[in-house]
This record gives structure tokens, sequence and C-alpha cells, in this order.
């Protein structure tokens, strides 16, 4: 799947139970992204893949911070790992109090969705699709009270079928 996204090709699709993190622990910036990076699957004990997306992640956040506002980061970095993935992959991770995130409404972040694609097609469609997904204050809600990750993946299933 190196071409670009298929439009019916769901988030729901991208994201796995053991890519999803209810209970993050870090508590600046820095630790969450790691937390996150060690959440995918795809590069699991691959410890030289895992720096890399990670120096690009924090390269990104030094940028622009990927806060979103609504107490939502984006954490991504453009053509990341391509070599690696074979597709594009979606982790999610939930913070129980938020941290400080530089986001543009200046409110901690407690809902994460670290993204990495394998070109920028899927990049730039994989943002537009989370950004309207995420619109809906009701998912939102839903995801800081989720107690398991098949309840998070149905929640975003259901999410994009309101599309």
């Amino acid at each position: 799947m190196n071409g670009p996204i298929s439009p019916d090709l769901r988030l729901s699709e991208l994201l796995s139970v053991t890519g999803i993190a209810l209970n993050l622990k870090g508590t600046v910036r820095d630790e969450i992204l790691r937390e996150l990076v060690h959440h995918i699957p795809e590069i699991a004990g691959r410890p030289e893949a895992q720096l890399a997306l990670l120096q690009l992640l924090k390269e990104r956040e030094q940028l622009h911070s990927t806060g979103i506002g609504d107490g939502i980061a984006l954490p991504h970095a453009r053509n990341a790992l391509g070599d690696v993935l074979q597709r594009p992959i979606i982790v999610f991770g939930r913070h129980a109090q938020g941290i400080a995130y530089g986001s543009i409404d200046g409110n901690p972040v407690r809902l994460f969705f670290l993204m990495a694609a394998v070109n920028l097609t899927q990049h730039l469609h994989l943002l537009a699709r989370l950004s309207r997904v995420l619109r809906d204050k009701t998912l939102r809600q839903a995801l800081l009270t989720a107690d398991q990750p098949e309840q998070v993946l149905q929640l975003i299933r259901e999410a994009e079928a309101r599309l």
C-alpha cells in the first residue's frame, strides 16, 4: 500500500488494539512521544526505527506544535519510515490528566493520535480524515472514557460511518 490511500480506507483499519495506550504516564511531550512510538507494532523490537521516528517527531514538534486544540494532538512526521512501513499507521494514546503541549488553544492535551505514513499523499489524507472525525465532540468525550482498546476502535468506526 505504498500508493495513495483509497478514499474508503478507514482510520479504524490503520489502528490496532496493540496500538492503543489508554494510560500514558509521561509528564512532558517527549516522554509521551516515546510511549506512543513504543506502541507501534510494526517497529516493535526495532530500536533503530523507533529512535529514527522519535527524532522525526521531535523535529516536527520544534517547527510547530501538533496540538490542534480541544485536548487533542496529532504528532506526525511526513514520509516517516517509508523504508520500514508497508502501510500507514495510527497509534492512539490517552493521558488521564493531560499535559502541556503547546496547543493552539493553550489547553492540556489528553488525546494523542500519532500518525506515520509512507508518502506525502497518504500523510495529507490521514491528517484531513482525522481532523474531520475529531470535530465530533461526542467522539472526543467518549474517547476520554473508553475502558478498552476495542471500545476505542468501535468509537472511531462509528464516527467514520457518520462522515
